[in-house]
């Protein structure tokens, strides 16, 4: 794998998904005690902000068509360098109708960031490599988040949030600024098609998508609610919670993808499925804290098994849909996003447990569908 990292191609990903994860991560940490302290928000402005937030992913399948006017790895370089002016105009407009904006802004340029950094890796990297490599940028990632929770924590003492948002967005555009000037292109890449695709032998790309696009929404919205609604989960707990879980996936995420080289997309996502099974419905009757804490770093775990489903397409795709099919897929990805949290919502006013159950059972159905993965490599080994 040390030739991997030789390539131009890995240090620019690698170098634009450390700028992007740190610009998302610092919007995160910074958002809540900035909307209410400065802003003046209200619990209503909150909702419809992060409700906004998902809009771009919502659009991604439009960078299909940004594409015919810019090539994909600039694309990658101009959407963090939106991301960073968005993070950086996020302090001087501190209100409502600011904060809207620019999280629209910083919005779009990390969700078009995070298409074409999917589609480049598929396109650069071969079937027994880029396994490896997403879960490489995805344990950078978590050691980014760490990084920067850190830095956030001490500039706090010393800069108000202003400041700080302008300083990490300008190191973010720094950054964007030496990808704009870098080419690390291959002549020999096939050429990519420049235009939306939708086609029937994807279907089980498209559905496992979705799925996991569903049960990310159970995760964020509901499972992390459970903490502090339930259970009563102190900010300093969540925090721990945070932290613990990107130092695991630091040294795991690598050993995901060549767990996936190893035992191939099926096998994996299988297992990935089966175990959500039981980590939904124990949130739905579990009572013990620490054991709740357990479940929700193992199924921040999880979360990184999802890498099998970009590198099943990987296997089975036509090399020139990569790019329009990777932002169909963030699309796709992103449709549960805009209607689960409402209907999940108003099922646990309910009963708290009926998200869970039904993430239960949507885990189930993935499963099915997992058993459908063919690919030539999984033919031979399974």
């Amino acid at each position: 794998m040390q030739s991997l990292k030789q390539k131009p191609m890995y240090r620019y990903l690698m170098v634009l998904t450390i700028s992007s994860t740190i610009g998302l991560q610092a919007w995160r940490t910074l958002f809540n005690n900035f909307a209410v302290e400065v802003a003046g928000l209200e619990g209503i402005h909150i909702g419809v902000i992060q409700s906004v937030r998902e809009i771009p992913g919502f659009l991604a399948l439009f960078a299909i068509f940004v594409m015919l006017l810019v090539k994909e790895h600039r694309l990658s370089a101009l959407s963090t360098l939106v991301l960073g002016v968005g993070l950086a105009a996020t302090g001087l407009f501190p209100s409502f109708i600011g904060l809207l904006i620019t999280t629209l802004i910083m919005s779009f340029g990390f969700h078009y960031y995070e298409t074409t950094n999917q589609s480049l890796t598929l396109q650069y990297f071969d079937e027994k490599t880029s396994p490896w490599v997403f879960g490489k940028l995805r344990s950078m990632a978590a050691a980014s988040n760490i990084g920067i929770g850190v830095f956030i924590y001490l500039m706090a003492a010393l800069l108000n949030y202003t400041q700080i948002y302008l300083l990490i967005g300008a190191l973010i555009v720094a950054a964007s600024i030496w990808g704009l000037k870098q080419d690390p292109t291959d002549r020999d890449i096939v050429p990519q098609r420049k235009k939306m695709i939708f086609r029937k032998k994807y279907w089980l790309f498209y559905f496992l998508t979705f799925m996991g696009g569903a049960r990310r929404q159970i995760f964020m919205a509901f499972a992390a609610f459970l903490l502090v609604k339930k259970f009563q989960f102190t900010i300093q707990q969540v925090t721990i919670l945070f932290v613990i879980n990107n130092m695991i996936n630091y040294f795991l995420s690598p050993i995901i993808g060549k767990s996936i080289i190893r035992f191939g997309e099926r096998k994996v996502l299988s297992l990935e499925y089966f175990s959500l099974i039981f980590i939904f419905l124990a949130y739905a009757t579990v009572q013990s804290k620490t054991l709740l804490a357990v479940l929700y770093i193992f199924d921040h775990i999880f979360f990184n098994f999802a890498i099998a489903i970009r590198t099943y397409f990987q296997k089975v795709a036509d090399p020139r849909d990569i790019a329009p099919s990777m932002a169909v897929g963030f699309t796709i990805n992103h449709i549960a996003a805009v209607v689960l949290p409402a209907i999940g919502g108003a099922l646990w006013m309910v009963d708290y447990r009926i998200p869970f159950v039904a993430g239960a059972g949507m885990a189930m159905i993935s499963l099915a569908a997992v058993q459908q993965i063919r690919v030539p490599s999984q033919q031979k080994t399974s």
